[in-house]
């Protein structure tokens, strides 16, 4: 489906049941609406699956015990304020490739409307865990670097994704992760061009040591010669970081040659034009 119209939208936001996010839900909905958005996705991040306790990680994704109740208050908003906005139902999903089947049969029969996946963790150390890089070789970032794609790649062709969250987002706290030189991003996007999932612009690095987005320009290049859709993601933890810099990444978008980006809804892929 292809809207003539632009569509404003957000697809990744946050709340206080993450443990480090602040705000409701609903303060995420009426914050949207105030700053004119079409469309507002809640994409809060999915519990820890696996694990036998119930808050294995209580200050970084809710409680499995509360899955369910998460789902309900977003349906409950998008009936609620209908006739103001669209609510998206979405959740930004941990990739586990040894827990993949696990987390599928949590999402299958639920009503998402898109499911952003998003490799949080390499060689089981979390991706933004400072010091990570402190005493490796060149050869060993070298290979971490090329497990963190190997790992999108996977994600990508799981099918269980509509959007891959973040995909440089390695680069937060050790910005000289961009140098590190090596062809893994060109084979990661072929194989992410020819999936039928989209990758997020979000904004979220403006907020961390790297400064910018989440691709870098010199990968959403690459990304649209290798075809591969793009959509959009402030990763706001706080309401009035909605839509943070969207006309500016549209603005980019345009000068690097793309004209569409996209958005989903009941897991369809909706074309939007720039």
């Amino acid at each position: 489906m292809t809207s003539t119209n632009s569509v404003k939208f957000d697809l990744h936001t946050h709340h206080e049941r993450c443990g480090h996010a602040l705000g409701t839900i609903e303060d995420y909905v009426k914050q949207a609406i105030d700053f004119g958005l079409d469309y507002i996705g809640i994409s809060d991040h999915s519990p820890y699956f696996y694990s036998d306790e119930d808050h294995l990680y209580p200050t970084i994704s809710m409680k499995k015990s509360e899955f369910h109740a998460y789902i309900e208050e977003v349906l409950r908003l998008k009936e609620a304020y209908k006739d103001k906005i669209h609510v998206l139902l979405g959740v930004e999903s941990d990739f586990f490739p040894d827990h993949l089947d696990l987390y599928r049969q949590q999402y299958i029969n639920q009503p998402f409307d898109y499911i952003i996946g998003s490799v949080h963790y390499v060689q089981d150390v979390n991706i933004f865990k400072r010091g990570r890089w402190d005493g490796l070789s060149k050869r060993e970032k070298q290979e971490v670097k090329e497990e963190y794609y190997r790992l999108i790649a996977h994600s990508a062709k799981s099918g269980l994704f509509q959007i891959l969250g973040h995909i440089d987002a390695m680069k937060g706290f050790y910005p000289e992760f961009s140098s590190i030189q090596t062809d893994v991003i060109d084979k990661t996007l072929k194989i992410i061009g020819e999936q039928d999932v989209a990758i997020e612009i979000n904004t979220s690095g403006s907020t961390k040591d790297c400064g910018g987005w989440y691709p870098a320009d010199d990968i959403l290049e690459r990304a649209l010669y290798h075809n591969v859709s793009v959509t959009f993601g402030s990763d706001a933890h706080k309401p009035e970081r909605i839509c943070d810099e969207f006309d500016l990444v549209k603005k980019r978008l345009k000068e690097i040659g793309y004209r569409e980006w996209v958005y989903f809804v009941e897991r369809k892929r909706r074309v939007t034009g720039l």
